[in-house]
């Protein structure tokens, strides 16, 4: 759908390990957002949190949490939103459909985690809770477990791939050393990164620690208003498509290396806002594993099935490419803190747009594409974004 709804402010708190519980982090992103859009508490009409948690943390009913920021968004309607990987692209759009219904002129959307509070293992079985348990809570490696199979299946079907993941990878981390907000903020070179060792060992089938996003605590916010109410804004991003599609959750049902929820998502998206992939100035794509990467830029039309891996060696994805992918480092170096990722893609494709990104700018950006999975491409959503002044 087309939304009319536009974000007009945001705040992205730097992704790594906070000492900070997740209200903490909720509430400084929450009042960060209002202030950058100069708006005052008493104006928001409605809030949606995106926290997957699941066992992350022990406080559960988190929506009010947003509350906490300011008295005067006390009794103001706010409801928790989850789908897994994707809770918080899930709350933007919760967001944008309230103001279509007219039931909110400015709302008020939050994402926030705190995975580094629980073990290794841990998280690994709180990750897995986002597959199909009934045939998949035996994969080896918890939610690794599950990509390093569908990299397998990748590389048995159209050959080893292993240096285009190595190459994706030495990318999301020289972007994110030029990130501030990044939780990864060094780079690696190509070498390290295709060369199982001590220090980058073997996680889960070909997948190497260096494949792998990691385990971060953090929180994002942004505020939506009806053009109305953003009318004089300073900034106004607005969406010229926001489409979710859901796909089956077991993987046994689906041909697991063509992520067709992903492929769908992204065409219902363009046929609605009258564009093509080579439209697009950027693009900040689910990354949680390489292969998701790769796999997503065959989806969303870059490469044609199977031939991804040439489009990354030739560097069309690098900043300055053909069409750059995760110029902000991508959720492998930026982080991903599960429920604040969605809501961190919006605003780092909107500080793009508005031309603010510093070293990570991509030049004269027209439109932002989005896409947050929840899932082994489970849960799809594609926003395309456009800046409007």
């Amino acid at each position: 759908m087309q939304y009319t709804g536009q974000i007009v402010g945001w705040h992205h708190l730097p992704f790594g390990k906070h000492p900070q519980d997740v209200e903490e982090l909720a509430v400084q992103a929450v009042r960060g957002a209002l202030e950058h859009a100069g708006i005052a508490a008493d104006e928001v009409d409605a809030i949606y949190a995106g926290q997957f948690n699941e066992g992350f943390s022990p406080q559960g009913f988190p929506a009010s949490l947003a509350l906490q920021a300011h008295e005067d968004l006390r009794f103001t309607p706010a409801t928790r939103v989850e789908n897994a990987c994707a809770t918080g692209s899930a709350a933007v759009h919760q967001g944008l459909q309230a103001i279509e219904a007219g039931s909110a002129r400015t709302v008020l959307v939050v994402g926030f985690e705190k995975m580094s509070g629980v073990s290794g293992r841990e998280v690994g079985d709180i990750l897995l809770r986002a597959s199909y348990v009934k045939e998949e809570a035996e994969i080896p490696g918890g939610f690794a477990g599950v990509f390093g199979k569908i990299a397998e299946q990748y590389f048995s079907r159209f050959g080893d791939q292993t240096e285009a993941l190595a190459r994706i990878a030495c990318k999301g981390h020289r972007n994110g050393a030029q990130n501030p907000l990044a939780h990864l903020q060094k780079e690696l070179s190509l070498e390290f990164c295709l060369e199982p060792s001590d220090k980058n060992p073997r996680v889960a089938g070909p997948l190497k620690r260096t494949d792998c996003s990691p385990v971060s605590d953090g929180a994002a916010a942004l505020i939506l208003q009806t053009p109305e109410a953003a009318a004089g804004k300073t900034r106004r991003i607005g969406f010229r498509a926001a489409v979710h599609v859901q796909d089956f959750l077991p993987m046994s049902r689906r041909d697991i290396v063509l992520f067709e929820g992903c492929r769908e998502a992204w065409q219902r998206a363009h046929q609605i806002a009258g564009t093509s992939v080579g439209d697009l100035s950027l693009v900040e794509t689910h990354d949680c594993f390489t292969i998701a990467e790769l796999i997503e830029m065959e989806a969303m039309g870059l490469a044609p099935v199977g031939q991804a891996g040439a489009l990354i060696a030739e560097g069309q994805t690098e900043i300055g490419g053909r069409l750059p992918v995760n110029p902000s480092g991508g959720l492998k170096a930026k982080g991903h803190p599960i429920g604040a990722t969605g809501v961190s893609m919006h605003v780092l494709a909107a500080q793009q747009l508005c031309e603010n990104a510093g070293a990570l700018q991509v030049q004269n950006p027209r439109l932002a594409g989005v896409f947050n999975m929840g899932g082994a491409a489970v849960a799809n959503y594609v926003s395309i974004l456009e800046r409007q002044a």
